[in-house]
Formats: C-alpha cells, structure tokens, sequence
C-alpha cells in the first residue's frame, strides 16, 4: 500500500475530473436529506415532495458545475433555488441543512446579502424547531458550512478549468517572450554586423582599402553566430545526445539514447554535453564499439550522464581523452568515473548538480481558498461535535481532542505527506473512534474527517474500503448508543458526505496545483525548444551566410589589384547575400519563417566552393518541391557546403539530386577527407539537420568511405511534409 501522490494533470482530464468531484460531492449532500425524508416528515406526500423538491435542487445546482449549463445561471436560477429551498423546509419539513443549496449558488452569483438573509432564515427557523440551545445551534451551523462547501467546490472546479484553457495561450506568450530576448540579443550584434557588412561592401566598390573593415567586420559577425548558437544550445543537452546518435550511426555503431532529465540545463548541460562529446568521440576514435547507450537521469538534485560501449579491451583504452573532461566536472563540483564491466562494457558515468531553475509557485488564490475552506468546514464539525458534549471536567479534553483531530486533517493538505504517515493515519483513526467511549454520539461526526484521509491519502482501491468500514464501525456505534433508525442512517450516510467534501476540497486544490505547474513545465518546454530552432538556424543559415560572405570579401580583397571588375562582382554578391542574412536572421529571431530554393542554394554552393578553389558538380534531378521540402534540403546543402570549407582539404564536389518513387535523395560529396586524421568531435550541424529532417519523416547519413571521400545523403518524401510537418496518411 503506497501514498497518493500528485501527478500532472491532463489539460482535459482535469476540468472532467473536477466537475465529476464536485457533482458527486453535491449528489452526496442532497442523498442525506432523500434519505431522511420519509424518517423526518412521518407521512408518504411530504416524503415524496421533499424527495422531489431535493432532486430538483440538486439538478439546478449542476447548471452552476456544468459548462454546457452556463446559460442558466444568473438571478432568475438562484431566486428559484431559493424558493425551492424555503419550500422544503417549510412545507415539507426538511433540514435547514438544505438551505445551503439556496445560499451557495447566491454566493457564486455575487449576491452576499440574500445569500446572508437565506442563511439568518436558517438561524430563525433552527430556533423554532429546537428548544434547545445547542441541537439550534447544530442545525443553524450546517446551512452555512454547507454554503461554502458549495461556493468552494464550483469556484475551484471552475479554477482548474481556466488553467486547463489558459495553458496554450500561456505557453504562446512564453514563446513570444523568448523570440524577442532572442530578436533583441541578434539584432543588437548580428544585425548591426549585417548593416555594416552591407554598407561597407558598397564602399569598397568604389574604395577597396574599405575591404579590410569588412572583412573584421565579417569574422565578429560570424563568431558572434556561432557563439550565439552555441549559448542556445548549452542550455539543453538534447541536442548534444542528437549529434553524438548521428555521429555514432555515420561510424556504423547501434545508438540508443534515453533520456530522463529536465531541460533546460543550463551550465550543467554545458558540461555534460562536453563529456558526452568527448565520450562518443573516443567510441568512434576507437573503432571497436558495435553498440553504444547514452542515459540521461536527474535525481535529487543532481543530473547523471552515463556513456557505455562494448568497443575497449582495457579500461586504459576507454579512458583516454577523458581527462581534460573529468578535471572540468571535478572543477564544477561533480564526479567523473570510467570502468570497465564485467560484461565487457566500458562506461563513462558523470554527475553534477543541475542547475537551479525558476520554481513555479502554486496558484496561491486557488489553494488557499480549499485549506482556509477545509479548515472552516473542520472547525464548523468541531464546533457541531463539542456542542453535545455536557459541561464538566471532560469538555476540555474533548476540544483537545477535536483540536488535535483538526490539525491532524489539515496536515494532509500539505504538498507531501507527513514524515510517518502510516504512525499519523493510525494515530487518527484511534483519535476518531475510540473517543466515542466516552463521548458518546457526540463524537461519532469525527470518522468523516478520517473517511477524507483515507480518501486523500490513500489510492483509491485502498481508502475506499476503509471508508466503508468507517460507515460500517459509525453505524454499529450509532446502534450500540441506542439512537434511532433516523439517526443511525444519518451518522452513516454523513461519514461519506463529509469524507467525500475532505476529498473534494484537497483534491480540486491539487488540481489547479497540478494543472499550474503542467502549464509552467509546459511553457518552458517551448522556450527550450525556440532557443534550440534558433540555435539550429543561427548555425544552419545563418552561420553559412556569413561564412560565404567571408570567404567573398577575401576573394575581392585578392582581386582588388589584379582583377577589378571580377572584385566589384563579387563585393555586389556580398551585398546581395548580406539582405539574404537578413531574412536568416528574421527567421533565426522568430520574425519569419525561412523558406528557401534548392535551385538559388545549389547555384551559392556552386559559387562558393568555387571561389575557395574547389571544382564542383552540380546535377540537380529532383524536379519541382513544395517549399517546406525544399528550404530543409536547402539548409542541408548549407550545412554540407559550409563543412566542405571548413572541414576539408577538398579538390572536387559533386551536388546531386534525384527523386525516385517519390523519395528525393540529396548527396553532396568530396575528397578531402585525410582517412588518416584523428575524428573530430561532432558538430552541432550533423545534429541540427538530423533533427530538421526527422521533424519531417526524412532520413540524414553522413560517412567517410575510408579512401579519402565523405559523402552527406538526405532523404524525404516531399507529398508528406505539410508546413514543415509530417502529414500523416
């Protein structure tokens, strides 16, 4: 047997299941004065009308609870709740407990006086039925716990269904938010760069020692995106687990990758994506490994990285190039260790404290409505309780008793539960039946509050049977105290009520909690995700423009004395690509949504590659593409051209497309790769296209053919992509 404990709530679960709490809470309510009818009027008619007259008010309630009810509410509906109400009670005799259903439903209509005066008529007819002071006193307290039982179940019902409905509109403002940050920090560095980029490239058409401050301008406009780009991804380790599959796949060993961590990570998904690069290099430096697993946890403070392969025959082998990466994580704190199974596996396991993030506060308004309610109806109960019990030497360890029992329930409203909770349920289960001994029926109103614990403490297969054996034990206490029949089936009719109203109010109030905190998780998912589309666009796009214009500016610079017209040729493709950059950059801010040519990137490619000395091939096969398709095959061949330059010591490329079936293939290859160099870490690009292309059900590989060449295939079927999305058929 285990605690209840909260979950998030699903955004359309949680008004359902708010609305179905309040509604049996109140069908509960109404079942007592159905069951007491035909003990408390003495004759079949008044039994029958307030039977009827009860239902109806219940039913009329539910116009309060249910939306598609809504247009019912107003003062016509709590004026004729209010008849109804006053005519059983006066006609038919019944409780002024019921009275509660005519000032609840005035309270949620914002009419405090009437809802007061149905209230103080509750206190005048107490008085009149009951001569004495306490059983009047009894009675004229139950229409007022019950009003705001009423008010407070449907307020908080009604709570968590704007929750549920804000949560799309919240997590778009966060996003909105962080696109700004995002605009703001780009355009106050990238974009001036540009401007400078753009205004200084016309002046150097007509004086080319202007050249060189273009051409500083340049390399801090690009170090800037790539810094920028690496800021947003060091936040998130997602993207590092991202390219280090994609590098792992390209040497031909099985990834798995599973992760159970929160981003983002801040600094210490930094650090952790530095020894996850460095982990995966060596698996492949190594060139042993046939399968790799990659596991993310956080756990108490702390986010555990841990990288195993079978690939090193010594635990020598699987440790090398690791050491810069474990005097990184010792300096911050963490712990960095490596050993070898024996399974044969090595693994490389880091941990390190996460980084502190913003807390998301529980609705305060919607929480401590339910406790400062929950604490009412259980000092009201209290109250009901000591009432009947006769002055004398035992009055004060009754309301010791019943204060101990009040706090007791109202520990259970805490976010966790109490330190021994087994040794506190037994302690009130004791404190809720044995008094009776005593106490006599006075004391028997206590085992509601224990059937609410048992409710909200325990899963429900559990507390439920406890709660009947709660009815069962006050029902047989009620008849051993040699009460009526009227009595008995109310005591056990009111332990159910009573636990059902603990239940309802702790519950709603975990909702909203729940549902706020969902929403908050929710909304920083989204800005995760918008810094790590703005990282891959600042890289993909971005990063390449500014990478070609580099590499131009230093063409034009070489030409400027010996080839003048071909130098202005290229300073006036400089300028064309600085207004390109600043569409890359509008997108990489969030301002719009990129959407390039295959045609218009395949020919810059060509351009390049050529400028920087590489002869190259382009046989574009592919046809017509719809433009999602063809802007993520643009950022491909983007990315592949801007590794080509930095990467390789190429002499030739070849840019080819084909579509076959439906399926468009892209493959970009060169020889420059030194089949006898050192693997260098991955990239971030690999990861990035990796990422785009599975957004759209399309495929990326990338691999060395061991002779000097590397080859960079993309595959997607276009007729599925809709708006950069899977279509699903």
């Amino acid at each position: 047997m285990t605690l209840q404990r909260s979950s998030y709530a699903r955004p359309v679960l949680g008004p359902r299941l708010a609305r179905l709490i309040v509604t049996v809470v109140l069908a509960a309510f109404a079942g007592v004065y159905v069951l007491a009818a035909p003990f408390r009027t003495g004759d079949a008619p008044r039994a029958v009308g307030t039977v009827v007259v009860t239902v109806l008010l219940f039913v009329s309630l539910l116009a309060w609870v249910l939306p598609g009810a809504a247009r019912f509410r107003g003062v016509a509906l709590a004026t004729a709740q209010a008849l109804l109400a006053c005519l059983d009670v006066l006609v038919f005799g019944t409780s002024v407990g019921i009275l509660a259903f005519a000032a609840g439903p005035l309270l949620l209509a914002s009419y405090a006086l009437p809802a007061a005066a149905v209230l103080a008529g509750g206190v005048v007819v107490a008085v009149l039925r009951f001569p004495d002071a306490a059983a009047a006193t009894d009675a004229a307290i139950t229409p007022v716990l019950g009003a705001l039982v009423v008010y407070g179940l449907v307020r908080l019902a009604d709570r968590v269904a704007d929750l549920a409905a804000a949560r799309p509109a919240l997590t778009m403002a966060a996003v909105a938010q962080e696109r700004l940050r995002i605009a703001t920090e780009l355009n106050t560095g990238i974009g001036r760069g540009l401007d400078a980029i753009t205004a200084g490239s016309r002046r150097a058409l007509d004086d080319p020692a202007e050249l060189d401050e273009v051409l500083r301008v340049a390399r801090r406009s690009l170090a800037d995106a790539r810094a920028a780009a690496a800021d947003f991804r060091s936040r998130s380790l997602a993207p590092e687990a991202t390219a280090a599959r994609a590098l792992l796949a390209a040497a031909g060993i099985e990834a798995e990758v599973r992760t159970d961590h929160e981003e983002p990570l801040g600094s210490a998904g930094a650090l952790l994506a530095t020894v996850l690069r460095e982990a995966v290099t060596a698996v492949v430096r190594q060139g042993t490994a046939t399968r790799c697993v990659i596991e993310t946890a956080e756990r108490d403070g702390q986010v555990r990285l841990r990288v195993s392969n079978d690939g090193p025959p010594t635990a020598a082998r699987g440790e090398e190039g690791l050491a810069s990466a474990a005097e990184r994580v010792e300096a911050a704190g963490g712990t960095l260790t490596t050993g070898l199974g024996a399974d044969g596996r090595f693994t490389v396991e880091a941990t390190i404290a996460a980084t502190p993030r913003p807390v998301s506060v529980p609705d305060p308004t919607a929480y401590g409505l339910s406790v400062t309610l929950l604490a009412v109806v259980v000092a009201g109960f209290c109250v009901k309780g000591l009432l009947h019990v006769p002055w004398g030497a035992g009055l004060p360890v009754a309301v010791l008793g019943m204060a101990l029992l009040a706090v007791l329930q109202l520990r259970w409203t805490a976010d966790a539960p109490p330190r021994h909770p087994y040794a506190v349920l037994a302690g009130q289960t004791l404190l809720s039946l044995v008094p009776v001994v005593w106490f006599g029926a006075a004391w028997l109103g206590a085992a509601g509050f224990l059937a609410g614990t048992f409710l909200v403490a325990l899963p429900i297969r559990v507390g439920a049977p406890l709660v009947a054996a709660a009815m069962a034990a006050t029902g047989a206490m009620t008849a051993a105290l040699s009460q009526g029949p009227a009595r008995i089936v109310n005591y056990t009719v009111s332990v159910l009520v009573t636990g059902l109203v603990v239940y309802g109010l702790v519950r709603l109030a975990r909702l909203v909690r729940d549902l706020r905190a969902a929403g908050a998780e929710l909304a920083r998912a989204a800005t995760v995700q918008e810094r790590l589309r703005a990282a891959r666009d600042l890289h993909d796009l971005l990063g390449h423009s500014l990478a070609a214009m580099l590499l131009k500016c230093e063409l034009a610079r070489r030409l400027a004395g010996a080839d003048p017209a071909r130098a202005d040729a290229e300073l006036t493709e400089v300028v064309a690509m600085a207004e390109r950059a600043r569409a890359d950059l509008r997108a990489a801010s969030g301002a719009g949504e990129p959407e390039l040519s295959l045609e218009i990137e395949a020919e810059s490619a060509r351009s390049v590659l050529t400028a920087a000395g590489v002869e190259t091939r382009v046989d574009l096969g592919h046809g017509p593409l719809p433009a999602p398709s063809a802007t993520v095959l643009s950022a491909v061949l983007r990315e592949a051209v801007t590794n080509v330059l930095r990467h390789s010591a190429a002499r030739h490329c070849a840019v080819v497309t084909t579509n076959e079936a439906g399926l468009v293939t892209l493959t970009v290859e060169n020889d420059g790769l030194d089949p006898r160099a050192r693997r260098e870490p991955p990239g971030s690009g690999i990861g990035n296209l990796t990422t785009r292309l599975a957004a759209v059900g399309g495929s990326l590989t990338a691999r060395a053919d061991g002779d000097g060449g590397f080859r960079l295939q993309a595959r997607l079927r276009p007729d599925t992509v809709v708006d950069g999305v899977p279509n699903a058929r």
